[in-house]
């Protein structure tokens, strides 16, 4: 499929619209309206319609849209076809647990390797090889992987995330503490625990 220029929050939205079909195959429903996708999405529909208006006339006037129909683009359109290579880079307590989480592999993603300061052994609980750092740079190159998953302290994430860009990573999963500095060309999206955790205190009452 033809990559289409979309805004980044419609490609967020993408993926939860993904979710929402996939709990629909597992129910056996075969057609799904807008109002009724919308909803489960947490979205207007007339938001949902534009975010898939992108891509061409995907749904049947009066009928909606064919689930698996529906599904099979979303998933081309993110990339996700086949299984997409991500290394972990900072196997620490976070790191150890994200190498053991089965999920990824289910959502088209595989963490083919992981790199540490002090690899403490070669393989992860997981069976994912734990490489050491100097090791990084030639694995990425060798293996073509555009996509990382970083979990290391934040007084040396932007050291790493330079190296990483230069070997030919184009999209960074953070969760370390820190807003890190990239090219144009590069993705993060960054996850801060204790910033998620303090907006949800604000509804603790």
């Amino acid at each position: 499929m033809t990559r289409v220029d979309i805004p980044r929050k419609s490609i967020y939205r993408l993926s939860i619209y993904q979710r929402c079909l996939q709990r629909l195959k597992e129910n056996d429903v075969d057609t799904v309206s807008s109002e009724a996708l919308a909803k489960a999405a947490g979205v207007k529909s007339t938001q949902l319609r534009k975010d898939l208006g992108y891509f061409g006339p995907l749904g049947t006037r009066g009928l909606g849209y064919n689930v698996d129909s529906l599904s099979k683009t979303i998933h081309e359109v993110l990339g996700r076809t086949k299984l997409q290579p991500v290394i972990l880079v900072g196997v620490g307590n976070l790191g150890s647990a994200l190498l053991r989480y089965g999920g990824f592999r289910k959502e088209g993603f595989e963490v083919v390797s992981s790199f540490d300061l002090a690899p403490k052994s070669r393989t992860s609980a997981a069976g994912i090889p734990i490489k050491p750092m100097s090791q990084m740079v030639d694995y990425i190159r060798a293996n073509t992987v555009k996509m990382a998953i970083l979990t290391v302290p934040a007084n040396s994430a932007q050291g790493v995330v330079n190296d990483m860009v230069a070997a030919g990573i184009q999209a960074i999963l953070n969760f370390s503490p820190t807003v890190l500095d990239v090219p144009e060309n590069v993705v993060v999206n960054s996850v801060d625990l204790a910033v998620e955790l303090e907006n949800l205190s604000y509804f603790i009452r």
